[in-house]
């Protein structure tokens, strides 16, 4: 039993177990519900899984469990870098503990029921649970951004810091964070609002579904805008998150911290407007010129940094060029 108990605490308190449970459960949802599409039709597999799951699959509701699956799997992988971002970034120790806990409630809630409603009959208090979940999960970004608040004086930088900041000492990896964070709270709402409508005379769709359609309706365009910034702030919050890993400071760290914050709040803005003006698309390239600099510099600073340690692993005061290349 006591065993037991230090396996439940280590997978639910701290930061590495909490990650392991969500990849664990991304890799068990992958592993099902991947056999229900692709070549394990034509093999039979998905069958096999339907009969085996006691599923309920209708053909014509395929686009909406499928968004549903979406969602659950995304939730997921918004706590696991949640948990990343609370484990490396300086915070109070309570501010911690409430954002994974409440983040842990929302996204197992989220998919348990998600997954249910969508695959094993439409009860519509197991969907109402999945948006409950959802709801959590936006609460805990609320907190995490109150956590991250860049300005407090217990968190700016001395004057000898090789990190980014300002004259003032503000930390700009730690407001790139916020802003971040920020802006998934934005466009979390901007899908939430369109989401709304969902059912109002408007069919599911799958935004891949509308690659080749040259017209589409403001709630497509809202979608499609929606699914984009998600996962671009989704990549921002890793870089940020590999940055700090990888001690990522010096003068490429202050070029490129300026770049990202300026970089996000530009796409954000670009993707949230495609549904309105038909420069939405110019002002997202803008932004992500700015973005790809930033993990530009990072990628210089990290293979430099990796180079230099394998070098010095190998005990070689002076290399040369060959010596460099190979390690």
């Amino acid at each position: 039993m006591e065993a037991l108990r230090k396996r439940f605490d280590y997978l639910f308190t701290s930061t590495r177990g909490l990650a392991l449970t969500a990849i664990a459960i991304i890799s068990l949802v992958t592993a099902i519900w991947g056999m229900l599409s692709g070549p394990m039709v034509e093999w039979g597999v998905r069958d096999v899984v339907v009969r085996l799951f006691g599923m309920k699959l209708v053909q014509a509701e395929r686009e909406g469990r499928i968004v549903m699956l979406y969602h659950t799997i995304a939730m997921t992988v918004v706590a696991i870098e949640v948990y990343f971002i609370t484990g490396i970034v300086k915070m109070k120790r309570h501010e911690q503990k409430m954002i994974n806990a409440t983040v842990t409630v929302g996204y197992l809630t989220s998919i348990i029921f998600g997954l249910i409603f969508g695959y094993f009959g439409h009860n519509f208090i197991f969907h109402g649970l999945f948006l409950v979940g959802q709801t959590l999960v936006f609460f805990a970004g609320i907190l995490l951004t109150v956590a991250l608040w860049p300005w407090r004086k217990e968190y700016l930088l001395p004057p000898d810091s090789p990190k980014s900041k300002t004259k003032n000492g503000v930390d700009l990896e730690r407001v790139a964070f916020f802003v971040m964070a920020v802006a998934t709270l934005i466009s979390a709402s901007f899908g939430a609002i369109t989401g709304s409508f969902w059912g109002n005379g408007h069919e599911t769709f799958l935004a891949e579904d509308l690659i080749r359609t040259p017209n589409k309706t403001m709630l497509q365009k809202a979608i499609i805008g929606h699914l984009h910034i998600m996962v671009t702030l989704v990549a921002v919050a890793l870089t940020l998150i590999v940055g700090i890993w990888m001690d990522f400071k010096g003068i490429l760290h202050k070029i490129a911290m300026p770049l990202m914050i300026i970089g996000t709040i530009v796409i954000t803005i670009g993707a949230n407007s495609v549904v309105w003006v038909s420069w939405a698309h110019t002002t997202i390239y803008v932004g992500s010129v700015f973005v790809m600099l930033a993990a530009l510099m990072y990628v210089i600073y990290s293979w430099d940094k990796l180079i230099k340690d394998r070098i010095a692993e190998l005990g070689i005061k002076k290399p040369n060029g060959w010596q460099k290349f190979k390690a």
